[in-house]
């Protein structure tokens, strides 16, 4: 393979980063407690170097009692003892930035946790009650919720309590939402974001951040209603603005998780004054099929090119069906929690082989690209026993969503290893054979899954801030250039002759003896 030329570094490392992102609780077990933690991270920082990524993206990891795997945060300056202490965090921050890794913490502004001190006033009657949405009920005796809207879990976004008044809580009734018109609320985020910030982090994601501030009247939701009750309202934009003076006080960097159909709604948020980038879910949720996964391409280099904002590529995270699985299933049709159903029949081979040749496509898209923590592994998804499921998404949809723990798995890192080298007994049981994943029996295999991401980082800066061209190709193929690199992606059902070059810089899998592209594979070549 050839020798790539590295771009040059530039402040904007942003803009066309590797970031990979760390479900704490699952990734490494430094105490042997059977839960993944600060320590455990720590050790591992040589692997993720080695990796090549630019920046550790990091699930919560502050005070919780877990009841949403720790988005229900208790109190946002403080690192739960399962995972270390803030010292720990602060050494890890400098420590992977000695080995040339940034850090990208996780804030979660639409609710905390009923054991946040503030809620926990409000409760009591104290002025807190201002900072949340209490309202009395409807019907005679106020025996009805509110309003009609509908938790993210399932379920009603209302809870009662005992005093008769009931409280709104978008996701899991533990998770309480705050009241975005009061200025306390405000002036905490901002505090909080500082604070990160002077402890080294060099960005924040932003978790639902399209729902924060809800229609002071808390209208019933009705489909079609405009604006929406609680979507992407107008007034979210003041609030990304003062964040981003924030940021920039520091040098610090924003990515939001921002799920609108509207492409025009959504680059709002990617203004130069709000947040510096936002998730692409668009692509992460197209099934495996040429022309959808091209207009997905075409609609998010379109969206973002009039603002300047680089655009997000992303397969998979914690809350999604991993890639290899999804893309082993017949008929995939893209994401949909439906689709997610328990004993889904899934062809892992031809899953794996769609994976790597995702990964090469993802890679060589322009702008930056988000790895989830196992991906590199080629991890599928696993099944959790009923009795393990820890996921409120699975209790609250009456046993029928089977939730995320699924792709929550700890992972796998000496095959030979009690619990695959993860430490203690995991807090999510690793199925049967989860050792032939390990990162150590992938180390030394040129043709394994780690050894495909390690190299495709390591390439991927010879394509620099090119743009994409699309060239010509047979039906069910993707074919671009980037400046002199033309990728090709075969996602058709038979072997296509690839166009004129002079070297394979990568390929997903082996070329056919006569040199054509089987189906299911990506190269990239010059």
């Amino acid at each position: 393979m050839g020798q790539p030329t590295p771009a040059p570094n530039t402040s904007d490392w942003w803009r066309g980063g590797v970031i990979y992102q760390v479900y704490v609780r699952s990734f490494a077990d430094g105490d042997g407690d059977g839960t993944g933690d600060l320590a455990g991270v720590r050790s591992r920082l040589p692997y993720l170097a080695g990796l090549g990524v630019d920046a550790l993206w990091f699930t919560p990891w502050y005070l919780s009692p877990m009841k949403d795997g720790g988005y229900d945060v208790a109190d946002y300056r403080a690192v739960d003892p399962s995972f270390g202490t803030l010292a720990e965090a602060e050494k890890l921050i400098a420590e992977a930035r000695e080995l040339g890794i940034r850090t990208i913490v996780d804030i979660v502004p639409n609710h905390v946790s009923d054991q946040h001190p503030w809620f926990r006033a409000a409760l009591d009657g104290g002025p807190e009650r201002e900072l949340f949405h209490f309202r009395p009920g409807r019907g005679e005796g106020g025996e009805l919720p509110p309003n009609n809207w509908q938790s993210e879990f399932g379920g009603p976004a209302w809870t009662r309590l005992p005093d008769g008044d009931w409280y709104l809580h978008l996701f899991a009734p533990e998770q309480p939402d705050l009241d975005w018109a009061h200025p306390a609320v405000r002036q905490e985020h901002e505090d909080i974001l500082r604070f990160w910030f002077e402890r080294g982090v060099a960005g924040v994601r932003v978790d639902s951040a399209a729902l924060l501030v809800k229609d002071p009247g808390l209208p019933d939701f009705t489909e079609g209603r405009d604006p929406h009750p609680y979507v992407d309202r107008d007034e979210l934009h003041d609030v990304y603005r003062s964040w981003r003076a924030v940021a920039d006080e520091y040098g610090g960097v924003f990515v939001g998780e921002v799920w609108l159909p509207d492409t025009e709604r959504f680059a709002r948020y990617l203004r130069p004054d709000e947040l510096h980038t936002a998730f692409n879910f668009s692509f992460m949720t197209c099934p495996w099929d040429a022309d959808r996964l091209r207009a997905s391409i075409d609609t998010t280099l379109a969206e973002h090119a009039p603002i300047g904002a680089p655009a997000t590529w992303v397969l998979c995270n914690h809350d999604v069906t991993r890639t290899v699985t999804r893309y082993g299933r017949a008929g995939d049709t893209g994401f949909d929690f439906a689709s997610k159903a328990f004993g889904t029949p899934t062809d892992l081979a031809l899953g794996t082989r769609r994976a790597r040749a995702a990964a090469l496509l993802s890679m060589a898209l322009p702008g930056a690209v988000y790895v989830y923590q196992g991906e590199e592994l080629g991890l599928p998804e696993a099944d959790i026993p009923l009795d393990r499921i820890q996921d409120p998404m699975h209790a609250r949809s009456g046993g029928v969503d089977p939730g995320r723990d699924g792709c929550r798995v700890p992972l796998p890192w000496v095959a030979d290893a009690a619990h695959a080298g993860f430490g203690g007994d995991p807090w999510l049981p690793q199925p049967a054979g989860w050792g032939a994943y390990a990162a150590d029996r992938q180390d030394g295999d040129p043709g394994s899954m780690l050894a495909l991401y390690r190299e495709a980082i390591r390439v991927r800066p010879v394509l620099g801030d090119a743009a994409l061209s699309w060239l010509p190709g047979p039906e069910g193929v993707l074919a671009f250039s980037r400046g002199d690199v033309t990728v090709v992606v075969n996602l058709s059902d038979s072997a296509v002759d690839l166009p004129a070059h002079t070297s394979v810089l990568l390929r997903s899998a082996s070329l056919a003896p006569d040199g054509r592209l089987p189906a299911d594979v990506a190269v990239w070549l010059r």
